[in-house]
């Protein structure tokens, strides 16, 4: 009941502070892992939680879930066939030079074996820009930007979690639990992509009898019961709940867009709770004596994994694209490290390998560090960019925005009955057109 009682005053405070946060590097999520660090036993010890406790593993499992299932409803798959090639890039080169450069950077300066070493580089190779939501959720950033940190934090989850298991085998794991065989993980991730389709498309023709239907207020609990389903049956049936999630979400946004619609608001809500929760209990683990055990190394190498390998890896994955050199700079400084790497962090120390806690003590502090960097200059570096930009409508391909390409009409195709395009593209009435003109001969 105290972890209850300090998370409600945490989103009471939060809640508070919103407007504030929203307009300056003041983070709503820092206050929950401040909260969480200040009740746990590391400070006023109101709060005993073990790095091993359930309801660690629990809260993380659930919030990945929750956040991935409604990242996914904003993925458009016709926005997407246009615009897929940016996240490809980042997610087929950048991602794998990331993963191998903090490997050797963990290898060289924390002394970590080289198996351990790439084990650390995956677990911390997914990025979560939950933690820059000033960035993906901000209309004066470019859409093409925001989708692409959207399409490859959604997908750079589920494509980790093969190379987490694969290497915690590989490194001598003494638990049982721990070690899985290649095809088990490969059918792990198979169904649950295929739970993930399949769910959405059985609830996409249900709806479809007249003898059903949902009435309007209950229609936003239609994808939430979608979501309860299928996280219990991936666990039940041992299949990948976070693909799952993603692509459940993504397909629910495309074949149902009424409930999706409907559903958002509730969603949203559902994603920043669980978000919050996940860091408050994250938080009561960042004791003095976990900062402690790092070595000087293992702060060099979180600083540089930070600063260095992040940036370096997606500038060289996005060289000769048509991103500018903004937009270049602001999708490689945004690769937070979040729930995807907490709970791969976890799977890592439960796994009982021999060198299971020194990684583990890395990945949580090198989380911690990327929340507070990151989560503090979303909002400052949106406010850097000036584009007239429609939300969902990504720029086209040769980067122009909306506006501009509004004014470029064709002569051939006519404009609606009434409206003029009045300065930089707007759709004005005719009658305030002639007004605007009217002013500025004046």
């Amino acid at each position: 009941m105290v972890l209850v009682v300090v998370f409600g005053v945490a989103l009471f405070v939060a809640v508070l502070l919103s407007g504030l946060a929203a307009r300056s590097v003041l983070s709503t999520s820092f206050l929950f892992l401040l909260g969480g660090a200040l009740v746990g036993d590391g400070c006023l010890g109101l709060v005993h939680i073990a790095s091993g406790s359930e309801i660690v593993g629990v809260t993380a499992d659930l919030a990945l879930f929750v956040v991935l299932f409604t990242d996914g409803m904003h993925v458009s798959f016709p926005a997407l066939r246009g615009a897929w090639w940016n996240p490809a890039r980042a997610l087929g080169l950048g991602m794998p030079l990331a993963f191998a450069g903090m490997a050797v950077l963990t290898h060289l300066l924390v002394g970590l074996d080289w198996t351990t070493s790439f084990l650390v580089g995956a677990v911390l190779a997914p990025t979560d820009p939950v933690f820059a939501s000033a960035i993906v959720g901000r209309r004066e950033v470019p859409a093409r930007l925001r989708q692409l940190l959207n399409v490859e934090s959604g997908l750079n989850d589920g494509l980790a979690l093969p190379v987490v298991l694969l290497l915690i085998a590989a490194a001598g794991p003494t638990s049982e639990a721990a070690g899985e065989s290649l095809t088990t993980i490969a059918l792990e991730l198979v169904s649950g992509l295929a739970l993930g389709i399949a769910m959405p498309l059985v609830v996409a023709w249900l709806v479809r009898f007249r003898l059903l239907g949902a009435e309007p207020k209950l229609q936003p609990l239609l994808a939430l019961a979608v979501g309860v389903i299928l996280y219990a049956t991936c666990h039940l049936t041992h299949a990948n709940p976070y693909l799952a999630a993603f692509s459940a979400g993504a397909v629910f946004a495309s074949v149902s867009p009424e409930p999706k619609r409907a559903f958002e608001p509730l969603g949203e809500a559902f994603a920043e709770l669980s978000k919050f929760a996940a860091l408050l209990v994250f938080g009561a683990l960042l004791t003095p004596s976990l900062f402690g055990d790092l070595s000087l190394g293992g702060y060099v190498a979180v600083v540089l994994a930070i600063v260095l390998i992040r940036p370096a890896s997606l500038l060289i994955s996005l060289a000769g694209s048509r991103f500018g050199r903004r937009e270049k700079l602001t999708a490689a400084w945004f690769g937070p490290k979040g729930f995807a790497s907490v709970v791969y962090g976890l799977l890592v120390l439960e796994s009982g390998i021999p060198q299971g806690h020194a990684a583990y003590t890395l990945i949580a502090v090198c989380i911690a560090f990327s929340i507070v960097a990151h989560s503090s200059t979303d909002v400052p570096i949106a406010r850097m960019f000036d584009v007239e930009d429609l939300v969902g409508v990504p720029d086209d391909e040769h980067g122009k925005t909306p506006s501009a390409m509004a004014s470029e009409v064709p002569s051939g195709i006519e404009r609606p009955s009434g409206y003029e395009l009045g300065g930089e593209g707007r759709r004005l009435p005719a009658a305030v057109q002639g007004e605007e003109a009217d002013s500025a001969s004046t």
